[in-house]
C-alpha cells in the first residue's frame, strides 16, 4: 500500500514538473537558442502599460540583457542605479556625425556596480541581488551589462561587458568567478563584450572574436559549469582586418545526425566546432565579400532543421546546409540574400519551413528557409529602430522596437499585422523572453510580465 502511494506521489510530482520545465526560457533566445518557444500557449496579442500586465517592477537601470526564466525565478543582468549627479556629459560626436541621444529615463550608463538580480516570477518581487563586477560605461548604444544570464535550474551564470564571469546557485550563493581578461589577456573588441554564454551538457562555451584594439588572435574556450575550471581554449583563425574580426554574436548549438556541435559567427566566417575540444570541424566563408575593414557582426547564427543561417553586417545573408566538413563555402551553401530586408542587429527566427528576418528599421521579410525564395516583404510594421531579435511563439512573431513598442505579426506565408502594443516608451534593446503563457519585456525602466488576464 505504501509503495502504491509512493508511486502515485512520484507520478503526480513528475506530471507537475514536466510542463513547468517545458515552459522555461533558460538563456538568450529561449530553450532551443533559436528564438522559438515550443511550449507557449495562449499568448497575448494586445497589451498596454495597464492592460494584460500581470505585474511590472522598476529596475535599477537600463540594459540590453534579456531575462532568463526557470520555474518560479526570473534572472536579470543589470547595472546598479546611477548617481545622476556623477554622470559625465556625453562626448561630442565625431566630425560630420550626429550626437546619439541617451536612453529615456537614464542620463548615463547606469551605476558602476554590475548586478545579477533574482525575481519571483509570480509577483515580480525581488528575492536577491548580487554584485558580480564593477565598471560601467556607454559603448555606442549599450552598456556593460548586455550579455544575458543562462541557467540550468540549479545554477545561474552571468558575464559582464568587462568579460567577468560569475556563477550562483538559486539561493544567491556565489560558487565561482572567472576573469577572462586576467586569464587570457586584454580583449580588443571596440564596444565591450556582448556575447552570451552557450550552456551545453554542463559546460559553458564562450567566444572572443576581436581585432580592432588588439593583435592577439580570436579564440574560443569552455568552462566547467559547476567548478569554473577551464576545459579547453582554441584559436579561431581569421584573415579579417581592423574592426571586421569583432563579433558581438552568441554561439549556438547544432545537432546533426545525433552529434552535437556549436556554431560561431563573425570575423568574416561562420564555423562549426567540436564540443569536447573546440576543434574546428567546418568553415563557411563569403560573409564579407568586399573585404571591408569595418564588417563587425552583431546578429547571431541561427540553426534550424538542418540549416545554418549566417547574418552579417546586413548583406549578404547566407544559408548553409549542415553536414559539411572543412571548407563548406561552396559545397554547402544553400542560398544567399543580397536584397533589402536582411538584418544588422536582430537575429532572425524560423519554424524550419519559413525564415523571418526583422531588419533594423522595423520591417519584416519572409523567405523559404531551404531555398531563400521570397514569400513576402519587406513589409513595414510601423515600428522605429529595432535592436531586439524577433520571437516566434504560439503562431505569432513578436518584434520589439527601441521605443518599447511591440509589433505582433501572424506567422505564416501571408503578412498580417495583428497588433502594435506600447508600454512606457523608454529605450528598449532587449529581446523578450517567453515562458508558458507569459511574455517578459524589459524596457529601460521596468520589467513587465504580460499575459492574457
Amino acid at each position: 500500500m505504501k509503495l502504491h502511494r509512493l508511486v502515485a506521489s512520484v507520478t503526480l510530482t513528475l506530471a507537475a514538473v514536466a510542463p513547468l520545465c517545458a515552459a522555461n526560457w533558460p538563456n538568450w533566445r529561449g530553450p532551443n537558442g533559436d528564438g522559438t518557444a515550443p511550449a507557449a500557449r495562449n499568448l497575448p496579442v494586445m497589451w498596454s502599460a495597464t492592460e494584460n500586465v500581470k505585474w511590472k517592477v522598476a529596475l535599477p537601470a537600463w540594459s540590453g540583457s534579456s531575462p532568463a526564466v526557470w520555474g518560479d525565478r526570473v534572472f536579470l543582468n543589470t547595472p546598479s542605479k546611477e548617481d545622476a549627479a556623477a554622470v559625465a556629459p556625453p562626448p561630442p560626436p565625431a566630425p560630420g556625425k550626429k550626437a546619439r541621444p541617451r536612453p529615456a529615463g537614464a542620463p548615463g550608463p547606469g551605476g558602476q556596480e554590475l548586478l545579477l538580480i533574482c525575481l519571483d516570477r509570480a509577483t515580480g518581487k525581488e528575492l536577491w541581488r548580487r554584485q558580480y563586477d564593477r565598471g560601467n560605461d556607454f559603448k555606442m548604444k549599450h552598456n556593460m551589462s548586455s550579455p544575458s544570464p543562462v541557467t540550468d535550474g540549479q545554477h545561474v551564470w552571468v558575464v559582464s561587458g568587462n568579460a567577468q564571469v560569475a556563477c550562483y546557485d538559486f539561493a544567491g550563493n556565489q560558487k565561482w568567478t572567472f576573469d577572462i581578461q586576467k586569464n587570457f589577456g586584454k580583449m580588443g573588441i571596440q564596444f565591450g563584450y556582448g556575447s552570451s554564454p552557450l550552456l551545453v551538457d554542463g559546460k559553458l562555451v564562450f567566444q572572443m572574436l576581436q581585432g580592432l584594439y588588439t593583435d592577439d588572435p580570436c579564440y574560443l574556450f569552455a568552462l566547467d559549469g559547476t567548478t569554473g575550471k577551464l576545459l579547453w581554449k582554441v584559436e579561431r583563425p581569421t584573415d579579417a582586418e581592423h574592426e571586421s574580426p569583432d563579433s558581438y554574436s552568441t554561439p549556438t548549438l547544432l545537432v546533426h545526425e545525433g552529434k552535437k556541435q556549436f556554431v560561431v559567427g563573425g570575423a568574416d566566417y561562420v564555423t562549426g566546432h567540436d564540443l569536447a575540444t573546440g576543434r574546428e570541424l567546418w568553415r563557411g566563408g563569403g560573409l564579407n565579400p568586399e573585404r571591408s575593414k569595418n564588417f563587425r557582426v552583431i546578429a547571431s547564427p541561427l540553426v534550424k532543421d538542418g540549416m545554418i543561417f549566417a547574418p552579417t553586417r546586413v548583406k549578404p545573408f547566407i544559408a548553409f546546409r549542415a553536414g559539411g566538413a572543412g571548407d563548406i563555402t561552396t559545397s554547402h551553401r544553400a542560398w544567399m540574400w543580397t536584397e533589402r530586408g536582411s538584418p544588422d542587429v536582430p537575429t532572425p527566427v524560423s519554424d524550419g519551413e519559413l525564415l523571418y528576418m526583422a531588419d533594423d528599421r522595423g520591417s519584416i521579410t519572409c523567405v523559404k528557409a531551404k531555398t531563400g525564395e521570397r514569400v513576402y516583404g519587406p513589409e513595414a510594421t510601423g515600428l522605429g529602430t529595432v535592436s531586439a531579435s524577433p520571437i516566434l511563439a504560439d503562431g505569432k512573431i513578436y518584434i520589439t522596437a527601441e521605443s518599447g513598442e511591440t509589433a505582433v505579426v501572424q506567422a505564416g506565408p501571408a503578412y498580417k499585422l495583428l497588433a502594435k502594443n506600447s508600454l512606457d516608451g523608454s529605450y528598449t534593446l532587449c529581446t523578450p523572453a517567453v515562458a508558458d503563457r507569459e511574455i517578459f519585456i524589459r524596457t529601460a525602466t521596468h520589467l513587465y510580465c504580460v499575459t492574457n488576464r
